[in-house]
């Protein structure tokens, strides 16, 4: 389990095709990570298969490269990186799980004074679990939903602090984003399923 609150930026150093999928090794500033650890990179739940002082590398296979935006990762790309949490944590974003329910597009970017405001278009099953000043993970990173201001689209506003800690202030219209629903309402809809209309 995360909260979406990105403790740091990592680099992709290296990207290889290896019997356990495409493996990517990752700059991090964390000498410590463990063989086996989970870690969140831009929201994506991933397995640390091996580990030194300054990077480490995860795997993706088939089906996880179809879902995300794993697959156009290269040299260079900037990612959001968060290590599970540890009991007893301060519990700072919301409950995250790093799986990644659909890709959205950034439609919109707009200064607004202090905030950037994110329009994003998001797929269906994303888009029925959004509620205003609810709870969505974008790219690794927990943002409270600012409004819905279409059918399929959802906006968020980046404040400056979450803007110079994650990747988020470098998106442009047309970057593709990993997004999370809130696990609550994934359980809510899929409880009152069966007594909804067909």
């Amino acid at each position: 389990m995360f909260t979406g609150l990105v403790e740091a930026i990592g680099t992709i150093e290296s990207v290889s095709d290896a019997d356990a999928g495409r493996e990517f090794r990752v700059r991090s500033p964390w000498p410590d990570l463990q063989d086996g650890e989970s870690i969140a990179i831009n929201g994506a739940c991933l397995t640390v298969r091996s580990s030194r002082a300054d990077s480490f590398v995860v795997a993706a296979v088939v089906t996880t490269l179809d879902r995300t935006t794993i697959g156009s990762w290269s040299t260079g790309t900037r990612v959001n990186l968060e290590r599970a949490m540890k009991v007893g944590d301060r519990f700072g974003g919301h409950m995250v799980q790093g799986h990644v329910d659909g890709v959205g597009t950034v439609r919109s970017v707009a200064r607004q004074e202090s905030a950037l405001l994110l329009d994003i278009d998001v797929p269906p099953e994303v888009a029925r679990l959004l509620v205003p000043h609810g709870s969505l993970t974008v790219d690794g990173v927990s943002l409270t939903v600012n409004r819905v201001p279409a059918p399929g689209v959802v906006q968020v506003s980046i404040i400056e602090w979450t803007e110079r800690h994650t990747t988020l202030g470098a998106l442009v219209a047309g970057d593709r984003v990993h997004l999370e629903a809130d696990v609550i309402g994934k359980y809510v809809q899929a409880l009152l399923a069966p007594y909804q209309a067909p």
